[in-house]
């Protein structure tokens, strides 16, 4: 019962902590090698890029999907080899199988070898679009913490009356100081 109440009080924390309003840094405190840093961080360590960039609440997610993932692989890498030697184990003459009163036909048994070898490999190509998708993550989002949002950056609506026509007209305008 204590290990609940601590998890749930470190959750909150973490939680709490990633959605307070951190300032923006200013230019002269840019570190530009920022996003490889974190991209780097998570390649080695799934989820540091993450907690690099201070988005504690990513880490869970993180896990859960590349655990999954593996989770998947091995419970399908099991029931491809049962089936499998299954199989192999009632052409060779044998009848003492854990299908035995389950699976009558041989075909049945390489159907489900052939199901979750399909699903094993499956489970491989999340497990790395996973890895590769916390990689990217970390990158974008360490870039994404450098960007310049103030108010000077403004985008303003207009109402023009047309000379020519006396009708009006809606439009955007861009105006940019430098």
């Amino acid at each position: 019962m204590e290990i609940n109440k601590l998890v749930f009080f470190v959750l909150i924390l973490f939680i709490s902590n990633s959605f307070s309003q951190d300032s923006k840094p200013s230019f002269d405190e840019l570190d530009p090698l920022s996003p490889s840093k974190a991209a780097f961080y998570s390649a080695v360590f799934p989820g540091a890029g993450q907690a690099f960039n201070k988005k504690y609440w990513k880490i869970p997610i993180v896990y859960a999907a590349i655990g999954t993932s593996i989770y998947s692989y091995n419970f399908n890498q099991k029931k491809y080899w049962n089936y499998r030697n299954a199989y192999k184990s009632r052409k060779a003459g044998y009848s003492n199988d854990e299908f035995q009163n389950l699976i009558l036909d041989d075909n049945r048994l390489l159907d489900g070898a052939d199901f979750h070898k399909k699903n094993r490999d499956l489970s491989m190509v999340f497990i790395v679009g996973f890895y590769i998708l916390n990689i990217i993550d970390a990158n974008i989002d360490a870039h994404l913490k450098q960007y310049n949002v103030n108010e000077s950056l403004t985008l303003k609506p207009y109402i023009d009356k047309g000379i020519v026509t006396n009708s009006e007209s809606i439009g955007l305008s861009l105006n940019l100081n430098f």
